[in-house]
């Protein structure tokens, strides 16, 4: 049977729903982020494109190529809404769907054509879902192995759908940049070149002990996409590693009560986030940059795994009091990790009265989510960071 995955990939999405949002932006050049001195875009909407602006492009540098740029400050929140219909559409097709990022999928179709009809026409039923259910586009690529999927899907975009079959993978590979690989980035290249590699093809010039003696069991991996070779199966969700959030400031802050302020609205943001993932997290992280780019991270490891914003905070607090006296800070940010599902067995060496305590915050935070899902996250708000408004 021959095999098909499928890589969607929905197109400027971060911009394209602040356009579907908002009318007076659509057919203009949108990039999301701020307006601050050192703020980075995030997204770039294709009118935006045209003009060189792309996500991860300083602000300043997009208003110069683009000064007609509209700069938008996003909504994660509203992002996280549209993936899930998104991801709920693909799930019509398969019971496995792999959410590589909040905009981007893979779903393995091989065997569906009895269900759903060959490849090119899921794709066009499945973009034509994904457009009714979100108002968006998505561009499609399919192919034997995931990596020439995703690959693919970036052939034919904005709102496209392209094809690699088993029969052409050769001569595609044969006029595939090498930078196209995915994991090929800006240090391997030079080497590449060096060895005379510029399509992916070439990469079949040298045995595989040629890679491993230079690039490790990355080179082995190398070596099998230089012949279409890949075994990475599409596998459901992943499991969660780590929650992190952080902000850069427009202008450097010293105050302590100001960088408390934020380490509060994150801890809240990331214990949120974990909670909707059914997990815990053990290690708490506290991350600082300074003006001259110097960086620095504490982490403290607690005694029982929570996801309560408030024992965040606290103990991200507690690792900042001791940095002090710190001075200028241009970044700051808080991380949980070491996870543990909530659905575990209590151990008998526990403390007794700490399973009632951690029960009634989960309880609270619950009641919190439950609260904010019906009626908009903004519509509880901590009396902290209402007296700082």
């Amino acid at each position: 049977m021959q095999k098909y995955i499928m890589h969607i990939d929905m197109d400027a999405f971060f911009a394209s729903v602040e356009q579907l949002d908002n009318p007076e932006l659509r057919g203009k050049p949108v990039g999301v982020g701020s307006l601050h001195e050192r703020s980075v875009l995030s997204a770039a909407s294709y009118e935006a494109r045209k003009f060189g602006v792309r996500s991860a492009m300083p602000v300043r540098q997009a208003l110069k190529l683009c000064p007609e740029l509209q700069v938008v400050s996003g909504s994660r929140h509203r992002y996280k809404e549209i993936s899930h219909k998104v991801m709920e559409v693909l799930g019509n097709y398969t019971p496995v769907v792999e959410q590589a990022s909040i905009d981007e999928a893979y779903i393995d179709i091989t065997g569906t054509e009895k269900l759903f009809g060959p490849p090119l026409q899921i794709a066009r039923s499945i973009k034509s879902d994904i457009r009714k259910a979100t108002g968006l586009t998505a561009s499609v690529g399919i192919a034997p192995v995931k990596f020439l999927a995703k690959i693919a899907s970036d052939l034919n975009k904005p709102d496209g759908i392209s094809i690699i079959k088993a029969n052409q993978v050769q001569d595609f590979l044969k006029k595939l940049p090498v930078e196209k690989i995915p994991g090929v980035g800006k240090k391997a290249l030079p080497r590449l070149r060096s060895f005379g590699i510029t399509y992916a093809a070439d990469l079949r010039r040298y045995p595989p002990e040629f890679w491993k003696e230079r690039f490790g069991e990355r080179g082995l991996v190398l070596y099998d996409k230089g012949a279409g070779i890949d075994p990475t199966p599409v596998t459901g969700r992943a499991p969660m590693k780590s929650s992190s959030a952080e902000n850069t400031f427009g202008a450097d802050v010293s105050d302590i009560h100001t960088l408390k302020t934020l380490l509060l609205k994150q801890s809240e943001r990331i214990a949120a986030d974990i909670r909707s993932h059914e997990v815990k997290g053990r290690t708490v992280t506290l991350k600082i940059k300074f003006p001259d780019f110097r960086q620095i991270t504490r982490s403290r490891t607690l005694d029982s795994r929570t996801s309560h914003a408030g024992t965040i905070y606290k103990t991200v607090c507690a690792l900042l009091d001791a940095e002090r006296p710190l001075g200028p800070v241009r970044l700051i940010g808080v991380g949980i990790s070491n996870f543990e599902g909530r659905n575990r067995q209590l151990s008998l060496l526990e403390d007794p009265e700490k399973p009632n305590k951690n029960k009634k915050l989960d309880q609270l935070d619950k009641a919190v989510d439950q609260v904010r899902s019906k009626f908009g996250k903004n519509i509880l708000t901590r009396g902290r960071l209402l007296e700082d408004e």
